[in-house]
């Protein structure tokens, strides 16, 4: 399906020529799926970050119960996630490709995003990844949850329109990269980081009041 769209912006990349072909099918499918399955895919696209910020809770509360490195481990990656981001966000800016749905002129399960929102690589598939992979440095069930996560959310994103298969496949990979080897380097100083923190009044961060409690004793 095709509509009249406004001109993409003359500088920007067009990467249609890498998998265009391969997107254009993804959005045929989804204009000919069921409603109902669009409508639960578009609503993950849309918010299912949420499921990551509630699994980073999860991990820190349960971290705080088992020791303060693996709390600081917790309480780290929703900053490895947000630098994941920054990377991408600087990649957005540097490589600045045109949207799908503006370069091919689709009409996509999700509204097509004004000129100049860029594409390559998808800041969605970025967060995720990058939450998944820090969540495996303090829970194996929880990175596999969000692993899971990550790569539904990057199917999700092609599937409404809103980026082409490589513009998913570089933001797993940058986010993979970027927390994988900042949680990398954070094992090394968990230990360090945990007992400045646990001697100091951010204790809590680190370790139940009740956890607390017993070291004292």
């Amino acid at each position: 399906m095709h509509t009249t769209m406004s001109a993409p912006l003359a500088q920007a990349y067009n990467g249609s020529g890498v998998d265009g072909t391969a997107y254009l099918d993804v959005v045929d499918t989804a204009h000919r799926a069921p409603a109902w399955f669009d409508s639960i895919v578009s609503a993950y696209s849309s918010y299912g970050l949420a499921l990551f910020a509630v699994l980073m809770l999860v991990a820190w509360l349960q971290a705080r119960r088992q020791s303060a490195p693996q709390a600081i481990k917790a309480l780290a990656v929703p900053v490895l996630t947000v630098a994941a981001f920054g990377v991408s966000t600087l990649l957005k800016q540097t490589v600045q490709e045109n949207r799908p749905c503006q370069s091919l002129h689709v009409i996509t399960l999700e509204a097509c995003p004004a000129p100049g929102d860029w594409s390559f690589p998808s800041n969605h598939a970025t967060l995720a990844a990058a939450g998944a992979v820090a969540l495996w440095f303090v829970s194996a069930r929880l990175g596999v949850i969000a692993a899971i996560g990550a790569l539904a959310m990057g199917g999700s994103r092609v599937w409404v329109g809103a980026h082409y298969p490589h513009d998913i496949l570089a933001g797993l990979a940058v986010g993979t990269l970027v927390a994988l080897s900042a949680a990398l380097l954070l094992k090394r100083y968990a230990s360090t980081v945990a007992g400045c923190l646990d001697r100091s009044r951010l204790h809590v961060l680190v370790r139940e009041a009740n956890s607390q409690s017993k070291a004292a004793s």
